[in-house]
């Protein structure tokens, strides 16, 4: 008899152990899903230099870390920051996302790299290669949406020497 209620007992914790690792599983299956499309989201605002589209993505205390720049924290200067750079070049690129983890309920990063062209609008020169690779920290805000908290990019092109 103690036998037997050890072994049942022994199987509710494998079934509630399982049952708890499949619903956390599918909670971060979620979060990747909707970390993924606000990323698809960015890519095409980016490429219509659409400020108001951009800045729908990015959290109020968001911070940009942007090459060879000082960081711009907060939405007034990351939209000064996205306002200058969309009235300077035009971008045409894609997103290749490499990983999406999520930390918690509440945050999760994801590594991409881009790929396309740049087109500097105050010359007369066509587009050159544009390549980058970025770091996002994503964070579910208190009305649900999932917004870019942290953005740092650097570039993987060569220099041109």
């Amino acid at each position: 008899m103690i036998k037997s209620f050890a072994a049942i007992v022994g199987t509710l914790l494998c079934l509630v152990s399982s049952i708890s690792w499949g619903t956390e599983r599918a909670g971060d299956m979620a979060i990747t899903a909707v970390v993924n499309h606000q990323l698809k989201r960015y890519e095409q605002a980016l490429n219509a230099s659409d400020v108001d589209g951009v800045m729908k993505l990015y959290a109020a205390d968001a911070v940009v870390m942007a090459q060879n720049n000082m960081p711009a924290v907060g939405r007034d200067a990351v939209r000064q920051t996205y306002l200058h750079v969309f009235s300077s070049i035009k971008l045409k690129i894609r997103f290749d996302i490499d990983e999406i983890h999520p930390l918690t309920q509440d945050w999760a990063f994801a590594r991409t790299r881009s790929n396309g062209q740049v087109k500097v609008l105050a010359s007369h020169t066509s587009a050159k290669p544009e390549a980058n690779q970025e770091l996002f920290l994503f964070h579910r805000d208190a009305d649900g949406e999932w917004r870019i908290a942290r953005y740092i990019f650097s570039t993987t092109n060569v220099p041109q020497l």
